[in-house]
């Protein structure tokens, strides 16, 4: 069974050879973009082997300028492929696609409305920050927030469309916005979730699988129950949001579950190479090997050592 067989089997519920395996994580400043980025992908995919390769993306929507009050939102402007940081991410998806496994599963990472909105201001003003003032945006003034999101979204759903394009299986959209310490349900409703399913029903009639990934941990998971009809694999932290693989088996019946480890403690982190292969056997003996990707809550530190990686990959194939 090839790495793309094996995968869409698990996508599809059906039997696999073994479990397949998806991890990821952001590369070194200065290895991330560009042609450093291209080959900091290849060496990652060849030193772990996993069955889905993720593109990173580090071209994010640019700096717009200050924005410190609900009117200033309309600094955001229309976003299209034409874009520099669009072409960029779309450029480095295609060279990396011109030399990795073509029998591997390709997805091209894609950031949420919540993300990719705080994305043109983060550096300004800090991570935590922004959070809060777009929160407080909404709160004071949300027609020129919204509008910006549409302009977001509209660009967000022309890039899912290219991935595919390109010769990507599909995306990995990194959702944002449900941790309960910033959006109440109503706003998320609102404000979030429209534009999130716009991206991902792109994506599907482009023919795109969906990766859908829920960030951050504190998340009030119910938020994305109605997110399942657009959504082919699920992933999120089941460690640090304290909803198990079983929970959401159940919040998504049908969908297929990807995880299974902590991405920043833990035995993948802490624990023993042996200990980290009973870990990764644990897991597989406890869900099933149907409509199950072993993977991790999100991205893996950026300095760990790639045999760490290579050896959960193997260890599922042991399982």
């Amino acid at each position: 069974m090839t790495k793309k067989e094996r995968v869409w089997n698990a996508i599809h519920g059906k039997e696999v050879d073994y479990v397949p395996t998806g991890f990821s994580l952001h590369f070194a400043k200065g290895q991330a973009a560009g042609e450093a980025g291209v080959q900091s992908h290849l060496e990652f995919f060849r030193e772990t082997d996993t069955d889905i390769i993720k593109i990173m993306n580090e071209n994010l929507t640019p700096d717009v300028g200050d924005i410190q009050r609900p009117e200033d939102w309309n600094k955001i402007p229309s976003y299209s492929l034409k874009d520099d940081f669009m072409q960029r991410q779309i450029h480095l998806a295609e060279r990396i696609l011109e030399k990795a496994d073509p029998d591997a599963f390709a997805l091209g990472t894609l950031h949420g409305i919540c993300a990719s909105a705080i994305h043109p201001i983060e550096a300004r003003y800090g991570y935590e920050h922004v959070r809060k003032l777009l929160c407080a945006h909404i709160r004071e003034n949300k027609t020129p927030v919204i509008e910006a999101f549409k302009r977001i979204a509209d660009g967000m759903c022309q890039l899912a469309v290219q991935y595919k394009e390109i010769g990507l299986e599909g995306i990995y959209y990194a959702a944002l916005g449900a941790e309960t310490r910033y959006f109440t349900d109503e706003e998320f409703k609102e404000c979030i979730e429209p534009f999130d399913k716009q991206i991902l029903q792109a994506s599907k009639e482009a023919g795109g699988v969906n990766v859908l990934h829920m960030c951050k941990d504190g998340l009030n998971m119910k938020r994305y129950e109605t997110y399942h009809s657009l959504a082919d694999v699920v992933n999120w932290g089941v460690y640090e949001t304290h909803f198990s693989l079983e929970e959401g088996r159940r919040m998504f019946p049908g969908t297929t579950v990807m995880g299974g480890l902590a991405n920043r403690s833990g035995v993948f982190v802490d624990g023993t190479v042996s200990e980290l292969r009973s870990a990764v056997k644990d897991v597989i003996r406890s869900y099933g090997k149907k409509g199950f990707i072993l993977g991790a809550d999100c991205t893996l530190p950026t300095e760990i050592a790639y045999a760490r990686i290579k050896a959960a990959v193997e260890a599922a194939r042991e399982a």
